[in-house]
């Protein structure tokens, strides 16, 4: 939870495990939910932001009752980065909320699930929702993404391991038991190589199949949670440092496949060039922290809207 300007509200993350009002994690949350009608001032305005599915769950509902009961009017959202020109699918649920006499720029989207950015940039009547897109509009909203190569630090020239370190690289030194720290000597850094990052062929073997491949010019990848450094299924995508003749499958050993940088992550989030951890932050808690990171890119909208009057 986070408080700004005495009147906005962030609420995170709260049902990730679908237990719903029987998470413990909830509890703080419906707590807030229920003091909100006996406070003497009320935030004016509210940002909410979950999991996708949360919209479907009895904690949502809680939420919506109670808004609606202490004259709130709400516009939810489901959006990923991808709607917004980056190569990174992390939908999310997001629900603005404003007390009156305060209103929405758009109102005619008032107390609707949107699954489109439009209403933040445009005026208008009525909404396409994601769902409602063509085959040929999802294929054109992919392509108006970035390539992937332009969020790397970390390359390599043409097909062999020669690794070009740009100045925004994490700073991490090489060590297996993961007790490095950056150097702190901007001047003078050392950047370190791609070694650490490259992928174990005992995953390879156990995860094969089910391994989401990214190429330098492809325009997606998946979401990194905070257990993407020691990879479960699910956890992330995985760059291909080295070109196959046949992208599949079959040639996964020889197609080079590593991790994304904990800053090339950050990157994705949107994070501003400037943005580095302090030097007691560990290679895991790194991608921990970036795993429960919001995108940058997809939150900045949402907030300038929702601080927008009509």
């Amino acid at each position: 939870m986070v408080l700004m300007h005495g009147f906005f509200l962030l609420l995170a993350n709260l049902t990730r495990d679908k237990k719903d009002t029987g998470d413990a994690r909830a509890f703080s949350f419906l707590q807030i939910l229920e003091l909100i009608p006996f406070l003497l001032q009320p935030p004016n305005m509210l940002f909410v932001e979950n999991v996708v599915g949360f919209e479907t769950s009895d904690t949502h509902a809680k939420l919506i009752e109670i808004l609606e009961k202490t004259n709130f009017i709400t516009q939810e959202f489901i959006l990923s980065p991808l709607q917004f020109g980056i190569p990174y699918s992390r939908p999310r649920y997001f629900c603005l909320a404003k007390r009156k006499p305060s209103s929405f720029l758009n109102e005619s989207v008032n107390h609707q699930l949107i699954q489109s950015p439009r209403p933040l940039f445009e005026h208008f009547n009525t909404v396409a929702k994601e769902d409602d897109l063509s085959l040929e509009d999802r294929q054109n909203l992919l392509q108006s993404c970035q390539p992937i190569e332009k969020f790397l630090v970390l390359k390599n020239s043409s097909n062999d391991t020669n690794v070009e370190s740009a100045a925004s690289t994490t700073g991490l030194s090489n060590d297996s038991n993961d007790t490095s720290r950056t150097s702190g000597n901007d001047s003078n850094h050392e950047y370190d190589s791609l070694d650490k990052y490259y992928v174990q062929p005992s995953l390879l073997e156990r995860w094969g199949s089910a391994l989401d491949v990214v190429y330098p010019d492809s325009k997606r990848c998946c979401c990194f949670t905070k257990s993407y450094y020691r990879y479960v299924k699910g956890t992330g995508s995985l760059l291909a440092t080295v070109q196959p003749m046949k992208r599949d499958k079959t040639s996964l050993k020889e197609q080079g496949l590593r991790y994304f940088t904990p800053r090339e992550v950050a990157n994705l989030h949107s994070f501003p060039e400037g943005f580095e951890f302090p030097e007691h932050i560990s290679l895991k808690q790194r991608y921990a922290l970036l795993g429960n990171s919001l995108s940058i890119a997809v939150v900045a909208p949402l907030l300038q809207y929702l601080f927008t009057d009509a």
